[in-house]
């Protein structure tokens, strides 16, 4: 076992990391920019290293001035939660190089999956179905007519190194085509550095299901049942919940039985998560794969008693997947809400001094965060603060659960965004599990603006 990680984030996801070290008797180091000097996750580390102003390219992002962290305190391994360098093939080459262990998938699986084209390629050839759409790359104006006479209208022009719904444009008619397909290139490469897209079929009212998984280093792969992330706003997820209400059990079982074999094809190590759309017939398609823990891994905790945060630690120290996890099984119903220092009205970040924090409390609740009263919350990073979970026996107990823990939920000094999961909550259609993707745009009326 380790005996010293450090933890390359910041935020919940960092205190989170560093609880679950201190369980296995691991010591941390943390690191943190000038802006966070003050935050939860510098206080309760065993170390802590400043690597560089507030914001996050030299900072957070800055991987020498991470690995230098790294090699002064002289840690075995790193962790990188999720965002930032979690996903970076590069980062995870060069902690390999520097003789220290990449908490997360090989570089190789990272580089492949990273690429979208190439992930769609891997994994239809692993067994998985994926949504029609381009073979690769959209190389000029010629192929791109060509491919959306080929998928149809509507589609969905996408960035190969793309997430979070950048560099993604819809297209419904043949007139729109060659404008999306420059703005997306164009937003593309300032986001990602890259101009590539691809194109697939666009699903109307889809449902987003993705599926948890673990592999460790002997040629095992394991599911932990799936999410249901569709309650989200322009592709950022809002709530999310296990088991998914538009899930049976044979559904489940045939589709967790495909992720498993597909990634054991791929040697797949560590955590990672697969997602799918899943169509108004049921039919569910691979879109994407991240390859690090999730922000909402919480409710897959919940419902399987697993340690996600220790089964990746044990993993990669070499443990087997059933030494890693223990003996599990499912129970209950969890859902999660993002609660983000933003307006809940105009989804404008708010950042600034937290003066009250009063988290719920009570059966079946539990609160992800960093933030305390008297916390800045500073305007370089991403808005989410907290991270508020339930657990009841099934969905109608969690619901009720939620709501209450919601009402509960204090924070004053900022804006946030817990009026808005009190309506979402309220509302009948998410009650009776009949959403989509565009739930939030209804909910709103905003049509997605």
């Amino acid at each position: 076992m380790f005996q010293k990680i450090l933890v390359a984030n910041r935020g919940e996801i960092a205190l989170r990391v560093i609880c679950a070290c201190k369980e296995l008797g691991i010591s941390t180091v943390a690191v943190y920019s000038e802006a966070d000097r003050n935050s939860l996750h510098v206080r309760f580390a065993d170390e802590a290293v400043c690597i560089g102003p507030a914001r996050s390219t030299e900072s957070y992002l800055n991987i020498p001035q991470v690995i230098s962290a790294a090699e002064i305190t002289n840690v075995d391994a790193i962790h990188p939660g999720y965002g930032f360098l979690s996903e970076n093939a590069n980062f995870a080459k060069v902690c390999e190089a520097s003789e220290i262990t990449f908490i997360g998938p090989t570089p190789e699986i990272i580089e492949i999956m990273g690429e979208k084209d190439r992930a769609r390629r891997e994994i239809r050839a692993a067994g998985l179905p994926t949504v029609p759409g381009s073979d690769g790359i959209i190389e000029g104006e010629e192929q791109l007519a060509k491919e959306a006479a080929r998928i149809g209208y509507p589609l969905i022009l996408k960035a190969v190194a793309g997430g979070g719904g950048r560099g993604m444009r819809v297209v419904r008619r043949q007139e729109e085509l060659l404008v999306a397909y420059q703005s997306a290139r164009s937003e593309a490469q300032t986001a990602f550095g890259s101009p590539d897209v691809y194109a697939e079929k666009f699903l109307e009212h889809p449902r987003h299901i993705e599926f948890q998984v673990l592999g460790d280093q002997y040629g095992k792969v394991i599911h932990l049942g799936e999410r249901e992330c569709s309650i989200q706003r322009r592709h950022q997820k809002l709530v999310e919940e296990s088991p998914s209400p538009a899930m049976d059990a044979k559904r489940r079982r045939d589709l967790g039985a495909k992720v498993v074999r597909a990634l054991e094809k791929l040697h797949y190590t560590n955590a990672g998560t697969v997602e799918f759309l899943m169509d108004e017939d049921g039919s569910l398609y691979f879109i994407e794969m991240n390859t690090r823990i999730q922000v909402e891994h919480p409710v897959t905790e919940l419902v399987t008693g697993v340690d996600l945060i220790k089964a990746q630690i044990r993993i990669a120290a070499g443990e087997r997947l059933e030494d890693a996890t223990g003996e599990f099984h499912f129970s209950g119903h969890a859902i999660e809400c993002r609660v983000n220092a933003e307006d809940p009205e105009t989804f404008t970040p708010c950042a600034g001094r937290v003066t009250t924090f009063q988290p719920p409390g009570g059966t079946g609740v539990r609160v992800d965060s960093a933030a305390y009263a008297g916390a800045v919350i500073p305007p370089y990073y991403d808005s989410m603060i907290a991270k508020l979970i339930v657990k009841g026996r099934d969905r109608g107990e969690a619901i009720g659960r939620m709501r209450r823990a919601l009402e509960m939920f204090v924070i004053e000094g900022i804006k946030t965004s817990v009026p808005l999961h009190r309506k979402i909550f309220a509302d009948p259609q998410f009650a009776a599990g009949q959403f989509d993707t565009h739930f939030i745009e209804r909910l709103l009326g905003t049509n997605g603006k």
